[in-house]
């Protein structure tokens, strides 16, 4: 600790609170309903992604570099779904809004994490669409296990470094005033407001977080599409070219399914109440994992054809059986 606040060139006497008051949907009228709303969604979200892994792992014809990042995608959207939505259920259903410092900057880590790498996952699905349509030829060269294995771990270690620099600077912060949190969990940028000493480096960090893991994906994502389009039209046939977009069909809708929610909420957040805004965040956290799976269950063939068969071999086993 002492060299940590001699860095800041002061020695402080650091006030941590026994707890944290979550209070973002306390006196909203009618929120029993929308309790059973995310109750339904964590089962949905829950058993679509366990689905998508178990069938890309019974099935080998799915054992592709694509697949491996479908798969991180799903396990990420699993996780993410447990993290948040029965701790959102306890807080507010069952009125256990005192929720322990520790676990405050627990609950924080995972949400955090979680929603960080869904954005990072999407970067690496872009990466296969792109190489799949601008480099056909030397797709298998460009797009390898070890390539797409070097670039989730690379992924996972930068967000989880991100979020333990967040969260070791949270654990740097006094609390000597209001310890009431306005959202439906343990916000970063709320809980260092509440500070009632330097918080600058939280601010910094604050800053250039959304750059790194949100605004930059989200520039390498669109500029990939671009090129996808410009070499799309270089296509003589319309058919192959048609052909090929269906191949992005998925990714995109994921990209609009995470992304634009994310861009309402920055472009009018301001001018919204507060409480619709805790409200559009909190479905903006817990809709995309819910959907993601039903999005490549729908859009992509190969999965389609590999329930097909998983059910035709599991019936076949059962009349085998009788």
């Amino acid at each position: 600790m002492e060299p940590f606040n001699s860095a800041f060139g002061k020695n402080v006497s650091l006030v941590h609170p026994a707890y944290f008051i979550i209070s973002g949907f306390v006196g909203l009228p009618n929120m029993k309903y929308y309790y059973v709303f995310l109750f339904f969604v964590c089962i949905v979200s829950v058993l679509g992604n366990v689905a998508v892994m178990a069938v890309i792992c019974l099935d080998q014809n799915l054992r592709t570099p694509k697949y491996v990042a479908v798969f991180n995608l799903a396990f990420v959207d699993l996780l993410g779904s447990c993290a948040l939505i029965p701790k959102v259920l306890d807080i507010f259903l069952f009125n256990h809004y005192y929720v322990p410092y520790n676990d405050c900057l627990t609950f924080l880590f995972f949400c955090y994490t979680c929603l960080s790498m869904q954005a990072l996952n999407l970067v690496a699905l872009c990466y296969d669409r792109l190489m799949a349509i601008m480099f056909p030829l030397h797709y298998h060269v460009k797009v390898t296990h070890k390539i797409m294995f070097s670039m989730i771990t690379f992924f996972w270690l930068f967000v989880i470094t991100c979020t333990l620099i967040a969260v070791g600077l949270l654990t740097r912060l006094s609390f000597c005033g209001s310890v009431v949190i306005n959202s439906y969990f343990c916000d970063h940028g709320l809980m260092f407001e509440l500070a009632c000493n330097d918080n600058f480096p939280s601010i910094i960090i604050s800053f250039l977080s959304p750059i790194l893991i949100l605004w930059l994906p989200m520039v390498f994502i669109l500029s990939s599409y671009i090129c996808i389009a410009f070499a799309l039209f270089k296509v003589a046939v319309v058919k192959e070219r048609v052909k090929a977009l269906k191949t992005c069909t998925g990714h995109l809708s994921l990209v609009a399914i995470y992304f634009i929610p994310i861009l309402i909420t920055f472009t009018i957040g301001a001018e919204i109440h507060p409480n619709a805004r805790i409200i559009n965040l909190s479905l903006t956290s817990v809709i995309p994992p819910m959907l993601n799976p039903i999005v490549y269950v729908l859009y992509t063939q190969e999965i389609r054809l590999s329930i097909k068969r998983i059910l035709k071999f599991t019936q076949r086993d059962k009349v085998m059986a009788k």
